[in-house]
């Protein structure tokens, strides 16, 4: 069981300007499953990049609707079911990814529904496949209906923050995670709506304490600020574990299995 992230740039200017590859990431052979989470631009060429077969896919997981989260979602579904010839693999999105919400969406269309199972989630909302149990997370960001998960598997349990500005309760959505994967949009102390600074983000992890943090979906700011930097001092004032993910970087989760 791994990750892989095929992409660790976020926001516009750094999704304009490729900075940083902006593919979102893999969980791989978890449960015997493949599962994509927020397959932004370019996911498909770095699926192949990376020699991870879009085809060996089982889960399309997108968070809101930003084109940076979602753009590459509709042609890995199509990779999912063999071209759309195949009932196969399960998507699963934000109200607004899904069914749409006001000004937001659907991003993912109807016929790219209609091969796969579909769940729509709200902040709170659970969900399972098999062994894999999913729970949908609050967050604050443009897109209202934006959620990030919880993931447990195997006493195994990863959070994933997507999209969202810091706020006091945020830490109680990722209690007891191994692993806590963080979107990080800057470094210094302008705050952006609906993001995460480096300051934020070391205070999510005194916070909750995880075993490992990673932060991407980094901004052009964070990613010209050397971001390695950002994690080395979080992990010497926090005493935990913090890596700065860097494209195409592969992760073992073994160990975190009990």
């Amino acid at each position: 069981m791994r990750i892989r992230f095929l992409g660790t740039g976020g926001g516009r200017f750094a999704t304009i300007n490729q900075k940083r590859m902006t593919g979102g990431f893999r969980i791989e052979e978890i449960d015997g499953k493949n599962m994509h989470v927020d397959p932004g631009p370019g996911a498909l060429i770095r699926c192949h990049q990376f020699k991870c077969n879009p085809r060996k896919l089982d889960i399309v997981f997108v968070s809101h609707c930003h084109t940076d989260h979602y753009n590459d979602a509709e042609i890995l579904i199509e990779a999912m079911t063999q071209g759309m010839k195949k009932k196969k693999g399960y998507i699963l999105g934000s109200k607004s990814v899904i069914e749409g919400y006001g000004d937001w969406g659907p991003c993912i269309s109807k016929y790219h529904k209609s091969k796969s199972e579909i769940t729509s989630l709200d902040d709170g909302d659970t969900t399972k496949i098999d062994n894999i149990h999913i729970k949908a997370t609050r967050t604050i960001h443009g897109d209202p209906k934006c959620v990030g998960f919880n993931l447990e598997y195997n006493g195994f349990k990863l959070g994933y923050t997507s999209d969202t500005e810091y706020f006091p309760e945020l830490h109680k959505e990722f209690e007891d995670v191994d692993i806590l994967i963080a979107s990080v949009i800057k470094d210094g102390d302008r705050k952006i709506k609906g993001h995460m600074r480096t300051q934020d983000f070391q205070k999510l992890i005194e916070e909750v304490q995880p075993k490992t943090a990673i932060m991407t979906h980094m901004g052009v700011n964070l990613i010209m600020n050397n971001p390695f930097k950002c994690t080395r001092d979080i992990t010497e004032k926090t005493g935990i574990r913090t890596i700065s993910a860097t494209d195409g970087f592969l992760m073992s989760l073994n160990q975190y299995l009990n």
